[in-house]
């Protein structure tokens, strides 16, 4: 019943309005034409954790970051494993053998430092192959240039390379379903660096937490509600970088409509350089106006990132337009990320990524073992 149905297909005004549709939208990045079919999954997934959302309580954090905190480690294990990384290097196709009771990826196309290369495959080969991308295209700022917003999709990228998939079977899902307009399922974001301790008390004013204690310090994240951005901040576990100074603090900056002016820099969020977009902060969070644009050159340094696709995996879709994570009559290949398709959980998490690796993996060996 929900496949193709947008959100505001089933709700109306009182919905919209409510605080909890606020709180939704701004802790996932739903907008109102979103599926309805993945609102309903988030819903079945986490309205019992509800009560400890507002203050984080319901998640796990990693120390610093997650690229310091998860993928590095990985890829020492990886490589002391004995795993190869090949950089500079773009799967541009994979070629298949369908057949009734077969499907075999049979040779992998690559652009290795723009030279075409072939890798051919046998059936005890695996692959695995993550379809798409949220990131694509995404591009960053500084703090005296926009981000650039880059919609058309490059030869060579994530969306090119699962089209060409595409076209040789019904079961490797629909692609032009989730990146056909990247107008509704972008948004953007920054990271504010605070350079000295000036900015730091209208934080501690809202938050009522200092945010050098080493905890997490929004405990949720703060939404301005009235902010024609529809702004949101959230301030993780300090340091986030292990090579961060211990006295500057990093905020995260979001916003679901950055094609509207804003309230203080009277442009949209997508032509406003880093140090703008650190102004409509602070004159938020409640800096006095003849102080923003001082506090912004001097005490802050904002790099924004646009990203055209971020949200691509919330657009309206049925069973079948992502994959299976292993295709029926697969012998030596998977799909992973947040566009395979699995039953238990919602895109845009951590888990998901894990889970369709774990499935993938389980499937193609035999592993008699149980998702968590």
């Amino acid at each position: 019943e929900l496949y193709y149905k947008r959100i505001d297909e089933y709700f109306d005004d009182e919905v919209f309005d409510s605080n909890f549709l606020l709180y939704l939208r701004t802790m996932f990045a739903f907008e109102n034409w979103h599926s309805a079919l993945e609102m309903k999954r988030y819903i079945k997934r986490y309205i019992h954790h509800i009560g400890w959302l507002p203050d984080f309580t319901a998640l796990r954090f990693t120390k610093y970051n997650q690229y310091e905190s998860m993928i590095l480690p990985m890829v020492k294990y990886l490589e002391n494993a004995g795993v190869v990384f090949h950089y500079n290097t773009k799967v541009v196709n994979v070629e298949f053998d369908i057949e009734p009771d077969k499907k075999q990826a049979t040779r992998i196309e690559l652009l290795v430092n723009n030279e075409t290369r072939f890798v051919d495959l046998t059936e005890n080969d695996l692959v695995f192959i993550t379809n798409g991308g949220c990131v694509e295209n995404s591009a960053m700022g500084s703090q005296n240039t926009p981000a650039p917003y880059n919609p058309e999709i490059k030869p060579g990228g994530g969306w090119d390379m699962w089209r060409r998939i595409a076209v040789q079977s019904p079961d490797f899902g629909n692609p032009n379903k989730f990146c056909y307009d990247s107008e509704l399922c972008n948004w953007m974001s920054a990271t504010v660096e605070t350079l000295d301790q000036r900015i730091i008390p209208y934080i501690t004013n809202i938050c009522k937490r200092d945010p050098f204690t080493g905890k997490v310090v929004t405990g949720g994240i703060v939404t301005v509600k009235d902010s024609s951005w529809l702004l949101s901040w959230t301030i993780n576990r300090q340091p986030q970088f292990r090579s961060q100074k211990k006295d500057h603090c990093l905020v995260w900056v979001y916003a679901l409509f950055n094609d509207r002016p804003g309230d203080y820099i009277k442009k949209p969020m997508r032509d406003c350089t880093g140090k703008e977009i650190c102004m409509e902060w602070l004159y938020h969070i409640g800096v006095p106006e003849n102080e923003i644009e001082e506090l912004a050159e001097n005490s802050a340094n904002t790099v924004p990132v646009m990203m055209p696709y971020i949200d691509a995996f919330f657009m309206p879709r049925n069973d079948t337009d992502r994959p299976k994570i292993v295709p029926d009559k697969s012998v030596n290949f998977a799909f992973i990320g947040q566009f395979a398709e699995t039953e238990r959980d919602t895109i845009f998490t951590t888990e998901y990524s894990m889970r369709t690796g774990m499935e993938a993996v389980y499937t193609l060996l035999d592993v008699d073992r149980g998702v968590p």
